[in-house]
């Protein structure tokens, strides 16, 4: 038996399926809530209102496919780097099994309407518990493989790996702390501005360490494996690294500018997000470096198109969100459809495009076979990105109108539009925001065709092998 039979890769297999299906719920709902805005009437209660779908929206999303995803390839990664099998495949394969039982259970009490109304932490505590249960099985499987790691050096990839097990744990302990009055309801331990400010630092940097630095353990692994260049500079990678986890935590309070919060807090935040352009832009550049006189694989290599695409979208990401954490944009700009747009560049270009290149790598090694077809893979992606740039493009124009109104004012210090007035003029561009998620939604049917045929066609070449 080499090396590579003896990984748990099965393991894998399992967390890259489970999280394909949880993402094909995430597009669904998504377009389901556009069109439920662009139509109320599709709005049905209590169970399939906006107010019900929404949350299992985000968190199918954000953690049914990108904590599902980030599981597959922290597990795949993290056994080539170290050349070591993962430390403990039974308790992965626990792990497996309660990841999509809290899926399933974080869908069916969010469509009860069970739900703590803090984003990205709807969930009440029961769930919550069974959350902490499995990021302990994951994170100490994780970091016990790389305490056993046969590879002395710790390439980059590894260093976004276990920031992210380490601030994910700190983050969620903290701002999921509550004070339960029954079984399916709780109250935050921490009260008014107080609990604001715990939140959004916790959700802020939920996007930091769940929606960046597993994809940039992500970029950094497959980028040189799909191209066979190496990367720029490691150096400059753990330098900027470093920077990164440093900053981010600083500036969950740029949520709150303008806010009943002390305004030392948010000039702080203000401060650290600006800065935060510069380890952001250290890896898009890594990237675009890496690919000195490779240019030409954007033409030839399907894989290089995803994965460079995807750090410009970030790069576009790491510009927007400082400039959206100065007081005077913010003030313009805050509570409008600019900020999904901004939000689905990051899901659905940046974190999306890398993880279908991290697929499209890894089915077909571990399944022993080819792609099924390129020209789908490539289909799959011009209509993704066609259809964010749709939705992004779109919701950016319609918050500038939006914001513009709302702040329009006559000689006399009277709002010039009445709140319904701006309402009726963003209908047109929420139409085509709806249009450009029915795109990305058919480019994940074509995705998810072309998984399911080339898994497939892996399974019956293994057992012609066998007879």
């Amino acid at each position: 038996m080499n090396q590579q039979e003896g990984y748990a890769d099965e393991i894998v297999k399992g967390f890259i399926i489970s999280s394909m299906v949880w993402g094909f719920v995430a597009v669904l709902l998504g377009v389901l809530i556009s069109f439920q805005i662009s139509f109320p009437e599709l709005n049905i209660p209590p169970y399939l209102s906006y107010g019900r779908l929404r949350p299992i929206h985000t968190n199918a999303g954000v953690f049914g496919w990108g904590i599902g995803s980030f599981m597959a390839f922290f597990i795949y990664i993290t056994q080539r780097l170290a050349k070591n099998r993962l430390w403990s495949p039974g308790l992965a394969r626990v792990q497996l099994w309660l990841f999509n039982t809290v899926i399933a259970l974080a869908a069916v009490t969010l469509i009860l309407g069970m739900n703590r109304s803090k984003e990205y932490a709807e969930l009440e505590w029961p769930v919550a518990l069974l959350v902490v249960v499995l990021w302990v099985i994951f994170a100490v499987n994780i970091i016990m493989t790389i305490v056993k790691r046969r590879e002395e050096q710790m390439y980059i990839s590894l260093w976004y790996i276990l920031a992210t097990l380490v601030g994910v744990a700190i983050l969620y302990l903290v701002n999921n702390a509550a004070i339960p009055v029954s079984l399916t309801k709780s109250y935050s331990a921490f009260a008014g501005a107080n609990d604001a400010n715990v939140q959004w630092w916790y959700g802020h940097n939920a996007v930091a360490m769940v929606l960046t630095t597993p994809p940039l353990a992500i970029f950094y692994y497959f980028l040189p494996k799909s191209t066979g260049v190496p990367i720029y500079s490691h150096r400059m990678g753990v330098i900027a690294f470093w920077s990164l986890i440093f900053m981010y935590l600083w500036t969950g309070a740029h949520h709150l500018l303008w806010a009943p919060v002390p305004d030392w807090v948010q000039t702080l935040a203000m401060g650290f997000s600006i800065m935060l352009i510069a380890p952001s832009w250290a890896a898009v550049f890594n990237g675009y470096f890496s690919m000195k006189g490779e240019w030409h694989q954007m033409q030839q290599n399907y894989l290089a198109k995803f994965l460079i695409f995807g750090i410009t979208f970030y790069g576009i990401q790491t510009l927007q969100g400082p400039a959206q954490a100065v007081r005077t944009f913010s003030a313009f700009i805050h509570f409008t459809d600019w900020v999904p747009g901004h939000v689905h560049m990051g899901a659905l270009g940046w974190v999306s495009l890398v993880l279908f290149a991290a697929i499209y790598y890894t089915i077909p090694r571990l399944y022993h076979t080819e792609i099924y077809s390129i020209p789908l893979a490539d289909l799959h992606f011009w209509l993704a990105v066609t259809g964010q740039l749709i939705f992004s493009i779109s919701m950016w124009i319609a918050g500038v109108q939006q914001a513009t109104m709302l702040n329009a004012t006559n000689p006399d210090g009277s709002l010039h539009y009445s709140f319904m007035e701006t309402l009726i003029e963003l209908y047109p561009y929420w139409y085509i925001r709806a249009g450009g998620g029915v795109i990305y939604f058919a480019s994940l049917l074509v995705f998810i065709y072309n998984i399911a045929k080339t898994i497939s066609a892996g399974k019956a070449q293994a057992v012609a092998q066998k007879a």
